[in-house]
Parts: structure tokens; C-alpha cells; sequence
């Protein structure tokens, strides 16, 4: 019950690095995202996990797609993953996923993958055998909803528990049901919900919208940054990456979900301030994602 849970205000801080560091200790991630008609999902969230810190990003996507991302972005690398005849990832292709992310630190998984059925028979096979730390974003979740969160129970947790990333339709999916109340404005129903999900679940939930809301069920924070010009496709995608990079990072999975958050959150104020609300694309904030760390890394503790 929300009634229970510790509100919390202050950030985490993202140390500034050593001379010597190289990019293993940046921290890698490896995306699983993108079908056809949603590549721009698989290049969105790859290039915020590296404008946010990650010192190395693979993303696993259906074979015909990985020659796109490459050249759209020189920065991400790629692994072709066997794919549908719709151009979506098989259900063939989790040990392909688990091998190429071996010296990986997070899987990122959900961005723009599709509801196909056998996309969706992927997500659950894979999800109990990923080793690594785990963000959960989109399509994942939505495979998750269809399959009653059963998967969900058999993740590893040793590393961390995962982070789930749903929007307020994402949630109620989860939910199996009806959530009493508004999910969408009514703030103290969204952290009461949220909160019973993640702690009956053992997960580190963020409730996205409007004052987000990050809880492992035992504290929660409430993001204050944002604003409704990022109301757009894609800035989930961005927001999946960034919180990637930072568990990546070394961040406890409550601290990578809260500070990302909010970084994506001031990244995206940043530019409305420079080009105003209406015209701001997710690429947008990605770009500013340098600027907005510096900003937090320079504020006192």
C-alpha cells in the first residue's frame, strides 16, 4: 500500500569518471528491439543508452533491419537475429540473443518488437534464462500481459531486479484487469497501484506519465521533471536506453530508474526551453542527455 512506502526526493549521483577508465567499465548494453515499420524504436533507445554513458551498445534486432540501424548510426553495433516472415524476431531466436550477450552488463528488451505470436513466444522463453541485469519496456511488457506476467516470476533477481518500464495502458495490461481508479491522473491511485505491483512482484516499477512514479515497493520517488512536449513517439524509446546505461553503469536498479528518469525528464525541459514544447523529438532529447548529466553532476549533493 502506497500508505507504506517511503517517499524519497533526493537523486543519486553518477560519479564523475576516472582518467583511466575504458569503455568495459562504462558499462555494455544490449538491446533487443525494432521489427519492420519500427526501426526507429531499435535506433532510439541504442543511441540514448550511449549518449547516457554506456561505453559499449549491440542491438539484436530481425536479420533484414540490422544493415539499417548500422548505417543509420556508426556508433551501435548489431547482431542479425532470425526473424518472422513479417520482419519481426522468431521464436528462434533466444539462444542467438543469450549468446550475443554474454559479455554484456544489461539486456534492454521490448522496444518496437511487435505482439507477433511468435515474437511474443520469444520474450517468454528468453526473459527466465537472461543472466544480466534486465529493463523491461514495451512490446516485453505487453508479451508479459499476454502470458499473465508468469514469465516475470522466473527472472533472475540475483543481479538485481528488473526494471519494468510501462506506460498507464502498459500497466492495466499487467494488471490483468481493470485498475481501481485512474491510472492516467489521479497520483496517489498511480504510486498505490504501483507500488502494490512492484513489491508483490519483486520489481523496480516505473509507472511513466505525468509525475512518474519509480518504486521497488518499499520507497518511491516522484519525478518533477518533464513537460508535455514530450509527448511524442519515441521518448519512451529514449527513456528505456538512458535508464539502461546507467544500471549499466553500476547504478542499484531503484537509482538507475529514479536518476533516469529524471535526466530524461530535465533533457527534454532543457530543449523546451531552447526550442519550446511543440516541435521537440525524441531525437532531440537524446542530443541533450550530455548537457542535462553535466547539469545534475554539477549540482550540489
Amino acid at each position: 500500500m502506497a500508505d507504506d512506502v517511503h517517499l524519497i526526493s533526493s537523486l543519486p549521483p553518477l560519479k564523475k569518471r576516472a582518467a583511466s577508465m575504458h569503455k568495459g567499465e562504462a558499462g555494455r548494453v544490449f538491446c533487443v528491439a525494432g521489427s519492420v515499420g519500427m526501426v526507429g524504436a531499435a535506433a532510439l533507445c541504442s543511441r540514448a543508452a550511449l549518449r547516457a554513458g554506456a561505453g559499449a551498445v549491440r542491438t539484436g534486432m530481425p536479420w533484414r533491419l540490422a544493415a539499417v540501424v548500422a548505417g543509420r548510426d556508426p556508433n551501435v553495433m548489431t547482431s542479425a537475429l532470425p526473424e518472422t516472415e513479417d520482419g519481426t524476431i522468431s521464436a528462434m531466436a533466444p539462444p542467438k540473443i543469450l549468446k550475443a550477450a554474454e559479455k554484456f552488463h544489461v539486456m534492454l528488451i521490448g522496444p518496437g518488437i511487435s505482439t507477433n505470436p511468435q515474437t511474443v513466444q520469444a520474450v517468454k522463453s528468453l526473459l527466465p534464462d537472461v543472466k544480466i541485469r534486465l529493463v523491461i519496456d514495451a512490446d516485453a511488457l505487453n508479451a508479459m500481459a499476454l502470458d499473465g506476467c508468469k514469465c516475470l516470476k522466473d527472472v533472475d533477481r540475483t543481479v538485481g531486479w528488473p526494471i519494468l518500464t510501462p506506460h498507464p495502458g502498459e500497466m492495466l495490461r499487467l494488471l490483468g484487469k481493470e485498475a481501481p481508479g485512474d491510472l492516467k491522473d489521479d497520483h496517489a491511485n498511480r504510486l498505490k497501484v504501483a507500488a502494490k505491483f512492484a513489491a508483490k512482484n519483486k520489481v523496480v516499477l516505473v509507472l511513466k506519465g505525468h509525475q512518474t512514479v519509480v518504486t521497488d515497493g518499499r520507497q518511491a520517488y516522484v519525478n518533477t521533471t518533464g513537460n508535455p512536449g514530450m509527448a511524442k513517439a519515441g521518448v519512451g524509446d529514449v527513456l528505456a536506453g538512458v535508464i539502461a546505461a546507467l544500471l549499466a553503469q553500476g547504478l542499484a536498479p531503484f537509482d538507475a530508474a529514479q536518476l533516469g528518469v529524471y535526466l530524461h525528464g530535465l533533457a527534454g525541459d532543457m530543449v523546451r526551453d531552447r526550442i519550446g514544447e511543440i516541435g521537440i523529438l525524441a531525437t532531440d532529447i537524446i542530443e541533450e542527455l550530455p548537457a542535462a548529466i553535466r547539469r545534475h553532476q554539477s549540482e550540489p549533493a
